[in-house]
């Protein structure tokens, strides 16, 4: 699975380094290292899965005969109470990992949530919710893998995986004529050039230069639609800035064809996650 990824072993690696230090001293001082048994993890509120996979993988990392059994798949919605995985083996091992292997599937989680919650507010337009760079440093393609798993699509990865030309570029260019000319010349014709703009001028301009997706920034409702008219499908409009849940309806109404959405990942609330043991085997 992608997760076994030589990055992501190595932030899984350094958040049990920064968890665990030394060693764990209360499980040490109050499991034998041999005692079995089995945890659940349960979702303490609605919520969507995301991230199982991710806890198994931290979790072998901590003690590779632990086993892990996921009862609800990534991206599907689990209820308050519900077992959402189950661990086998050594108590120790499981009370260790513990912490570490719920902060990444939670955030996770919390992501794939609110992602579908947003994508569930646009249902029967065809505007559809994406994300941004704004994510976790060195979590960016989990976050990422988190938006998917609520529904929502993707933007760039990675500056190099297309061409935004923002207002700062707009600016050191000169026009967005010429910023967009000088993007053609740059990136790779496989690349497409989007375009920030902030008023219906801009946006002329950048559907003159040629622009293949333009970024509508923080404009109202009636900027909007007025916007999807003038471009007439000869590029992709995406709206941004100000994406709440109370508004992204009206946002969705007028046209647009993408909607990114800050929030989904530099604002996450985690999802409501806790691990419990069960019966437990004496060492024999």
């Amino acid at each position: 699975m992608w997760f076994d990824h030589p990055l992501l072993r190595q932030l899984i690696d350094l958040a049990l380094a920064e968890d665990v230090g030394n060693g764990d001293h209360a499980t040490q001082a109050c499991l034998d290292p041999q005692r079995q048994g089995t945890a659940h993890v349960r979702a303490k509120s609605p919520l969507v899965v995301c991230g199982a996979p991710l806890f198994a993988q931290i979790m072998q990392r901590v003690e590779p005969s632990l086993r892990v059994e996921i009862h609800v798949g990534e991206g599907q919605r689990a209820a308050a109470g519900q077992v959402v995985l189950s661990v086998h083996g050594s108590l120790a091992a499981i009370l260790t990992g513990e912490r570490t292997a719920l902060n990444f599937m939670q955030r996770l989680s919390g992501i794939a949530s609110v992602t579908s919650a947003y994508v569930q507010a646009v249902a029967g337009t065809k505007a559809q919710i994406t994300d941004t760079r704004k994510t976790l440093p060195g979590f960016r393609s989990l976050d990422k893998y988190a938006v998917r798993c609520g529904g929502g699509r993707n933007h760039r990865t990675a500056l190099d995986a297309g061409i935004l030309i923002k207002e700062n570029h707009t600016h050191a260019a000169g026009s967005i004529a010429k910023a967009v000319a000088a993007a053609r010349q740059v990136g790779s014709h496989l690349l497409k050039v989007e375009v920030e703009v902030e008023t219906l001028a801009d946006l002329d301009a950048a559907l003159l230069a040629g622009a293949d997706v333009i970024l509508l920034d923080n404009m109202d409702l009636a900027q909007l639609r007025q916007a999807v008219q003038r471009t007439a499908g000869r590029a992709l409009l995406e709206a941004s800035g100000n994406m709440t849940l109370e508004r992204v309806r009206q946002v969705a109404e007028t046209g647009v064809d993408l909607i990114s959405v800050g929030a989904l990942t530099h604002s996450v609330v985690a999802a409501d996650l806790s691990l419990r043991i069960q019966g437990a085997e004496s060492p024999r």
